[in-house]
């Protein structure tokens, strides 16, 4: 039984694109993307936040790894950290905006609360 999405990709091209669309979420609190890509990317950015609110040394050091940019890292931990700190999960929303144009895949909106 599969435990998530394989999104049509090599194991390497999805997790480093995964790695990438959370780390952009963190830069601009929302993207627009595919409907199932929003879906898996829920998940990584719940557990980075609640990376952030923990907030040793530790937990910086494994958000660092997974995320592509110094800045996004020191920005998580400084701002988006203190933010969720009352909150326990939940931490990002997603919106179904419709088919794209193209291919007519589902496409969402994905952001923080």
């Amino acid at each position: 039984m599969t435990r998530y999405r394989k999104l049509n990709r090599y194991t390497s091209h999805r997790i480093m694109m995964l790695r990438n669309l959370t780390t952009d979420l963190l830069r601009h609190e929302t993207i627009t993307t595919t409907e199932a890509k929003a879906k898996e990317l829920k998940r990584s950015v719940d557990r980075m936040i609640t990376l952030a609110k923990r907030g040793d040394l530790h937990a910086r050091r494994q958000a660092a790894a997974y995320l592509t940019d110094k800045v996004v890292v020191q920005r998580l931990f400084d701002e988006l950290g203190p933010r969720y700190a009352e909150r326990n999960g939940g931490y990002s929303r997603i919106y179904k905006i419709g088919p794209r144009r193209g291919d007519a895949t589902m496409m969402a909106k994905i952001e923080l609360v």
